[in-house]
């Protein structure tokens, strides 16, 4: 029915039959160990059979439709950005036109206009959303205001719509497709995260940087950052159009940005004194918790891949 490249199909099919794999497995221990809660392990897994499958479908019906899904996502993302992070009663009129930026910003991408899609928030929107706070007239918290919301901007805007242009890319590998960089992209970031909680809960002891993430381990770290590269090194041709050195050097990119993402929305969540940014994903918090490391891969390996094949 639907045209799908054969490596991006058996890609999908891998990712369900590692989801149906976890959901086996929970319901397994819930039998063995029936005195423990599984709640929140029940519904993180239900919360990726969700997103999974709207990213899947969304994927296969057209390129628009997957744009659409992820000009919504950075709506979410920003909105919720904007609900944790207070702002100025007078600024009310200036978020409308933060707002707008969106459906402009996946315009460009879905024409393929890279010149303006690269330039149009970190210039237009940057110069358009403190002229108009001016013409409220309003001075006091300024500089703080202006901050928070061109920050807001270029991270739940500017950096998730790199992954929908991944999708009007010229296709150099037929056999995956654009909608193989895509699965490659949000698989690695996602699985860098999984790698890198598996490895500090075996070996970590080094904590790395402890007033912002007490979890967080130099061994979680480089084990983490190993085993991406590796893996990358060997999924990349199959996925995307580079060669087992650049693909391992795209596993490295992923591996380090992914933690730095992870790092910097906790430590806006400890300036602000909460532990999730929302409660929209059953046990995973909000959109910001499930794409704080996506908002540093997805430019990195976007531009990585641009100007080493394009």
């Amino acid at each position: 029915m639907w045209d799908i490249p054969s490596h991006s199909f058996n890609a999908m099919l891998v990712v369900l039959v590692l989801l149906l794999t976890a959901t086996t497995s929970r319901l397994i221990l819930a039998r063995v160990k029936h005195e423990k809660d599984f709640t929140e392990l029940r519904q993180r897994i239900q919360s990726w059979w969700w997103m999974i499958g709207i990213l899947f479908v969304c994927l296969v019906v057209s390129h628009t439709t997957a744009i659409i899904l992820f000009a919504f996502i950075s709506f979410l993302a920003l909105k919720e950005f904007f609900s944790i992070v207070p702002t100025r009663q007078a600024d009310r009129r200036v978020l409308f036109w933060a707002y707008m930026a969106i459906p402009v910003q996946y315009y460009l991408v879905s024409i393929g206009w890279y010149g303006l899609f690269i330039v149009f928030i970190p210039v237009y929107v940057f110069l358009l959303l403190p002229m108009r706070m001016v013409l409220i007239g309003e001075t006091k918290g300024f500089i703080h205001s202006a901050g928070i919301i061109h920050w807001a901007v270029m991270l739940t805007v500017f950096c998730i719509s790199h992954i929908a242009y991944l999708l009007v890319l010229p296709v150099k590998n037929l056999e995956a497709g654009s909608i193989g960089l895509v699965i490659y992209l949000l698989f690695m970031t996602q699985f860098n995260d999984v790698c890198q909680y598996i490895w500090g809960k075996l070996l970590g002891r080094h904590k790395i940087i402890p007033k912002v993430s007490p979890n967080k381990t130099w061994e979680g770290f480089l084990g983490g950052v190993a085993t991406i590269t590796l893996v990358s090194g060997f999924l990349g041709p199959y996925l995307t159009l580079l060669s087992f050195r650049f693909s391992l050097l795209a596993g490295l990119l992923i591996s380090c940005s992914g933690f730095i993402g992870d790092v910097v929305i906790s430590s806006i969540k400890r300036d602000l004194e909460i532990k999730d940014s929302g409660s929209l994903i059953p046990g995973h918090g909000g959109i910001l918790d499930r794409c704080d490391s996506l908002m540093f891969t997805s430019p990195l390996f976007f531009h990585f891949l641009y100007y080493v094949n394009y």
